[in-house]
């Protein structure tokens, strides 16, 4: 026999105090990082998306370069250095 969740009505969640600039799921906007080397048909682009990744996910790969990774409307992806990234204010 299932035990039926408590599931309490949804309020609207602000954002939790963190270090962290940005969190999953914060809506964002910047331009798209375009690594050096082999990549010369691509080229840097605006964007506005939602945040799926914060960081590569493994402790001090982004020392030196923090990414975040977003989700556009189409369903693509956009690496983006945080440093070129702001919050969209709803």
């Amino acid at each position: 026999m299932t035990t039926p969740r408590n599931n309490p009505t949804p309020t609207p969640n602000p954002r939790p105090r963190t270090d962290a600039p940005f969190l999953v799921g914060d809506r964002v906007k910047g331009t798209s990082y375009v690594p050096p080397g082999p990549h010369r048909r691509e080229a840097p682009e605006n964007f506005e998306g939602v945040v799926v990744q914060v960081g590569s996910g493994y402790a001090g790969v982004d020392a030196e370069q923090a990414f975040l990774w977003v989700k556009l409307k189409d369903h693509t992806e956009r690496q983006a250095l945080v440093a070129d990234t702001e919050l969209v204010e709803e």
